[in-house]
């Protein structure tokens, strides 16, 4: 089993890379877990408090079932993967069933904080990008998807989103093998990673298709 982290700043275009690699190789080939949906249950907050959440921070995730369930997938077990919501900011009863594949990627700003997660990955990824070309897709993104006002997103890139990008986030990127500048608009990039996971799934293919020897 190929892992491959995929981390860079909050709107960095980390989903885009990860879609367009995904979009080359084989279907199924590939197992996505995004580390968004490792958040720490918060729904039993007051809306009060649930706007100071830091998202940015490494404590906000639950490390040890993101690697517990990671090492499930290893020994080709299925998992039953959280459902988180940033409107409610709690996790959903259901979940949803994750089946082992030939590769895994984990995709998140904070994945490559961890250290116990980084051992665990073939190949790491930083996704990098102008800081205000981040900003301004986390306004979009915001504004549509997590039911923010404008004046809220500002606030919040000001509290959380820049200082723990500079702190935590930044710094990761010299544990990266491969730094993807332009996001997914770097499609030299995109197609050396997929290259070198198409290699690795031909290869493990062939060895799949040799006889067994005694």
């Amino acid at each position: 089993m190929l892992i491959i982290g995929i981390a860079g700043g909050s709107g960095s275009g980390k989903s885009t890379v990860v879609k367009q690699v995904t979009r080359l190789l084989p279907k199924d080939a590939v197992t996505i877990i995004p580390q968004d949906a490792y958040y720490k249950d918060n729904g039993h907050k007051t809306a009060s408090e649930r706007a100071k959440i830091n998202f940015d921070h490494p404590t906000s995730i639950e490390w040890n079932l993101l690697i517990n369930q990671l090492e499930f997938l290893k020994t080709g077990k299925p998992i039953e993967m959280p459902i988180y919501s940033y409107v409610t900011c709690a996790r959903s009863k259901e979940t949803i069933t994750v089946e082992p594949s030939q590769v895994i990627i984990i995709e998140g700003i904070l994945i490559l904080t961890n250290p116990r997660l980084r051992k665990k990955m073939d190949i790491k990824v930083f996704v990098d990008a102008d800081g205000d070309d981040r900003l301004m897709r986390i306004i979009w993104r915001d504004l549509e998807e997590r039911g923010r006002s404008f004046q809220q997103v500002l606030e919040h890139y000001e509290n959380f989103v820049k200082p723990m990008h500079l702190q935590f986030i930044e710094p990761t990127k010299r544990y990266a093998d491969i730094i993807v500048p332009q996001g997914g608009q770097n499609k030299v990039a995109i197609d050396i990673l997929s290259s070198r996971i198409k290699a690795y799934i031909t290869l493990e293919n062939k060895k799949t298709d040799q006889p067994v020897t005694k």
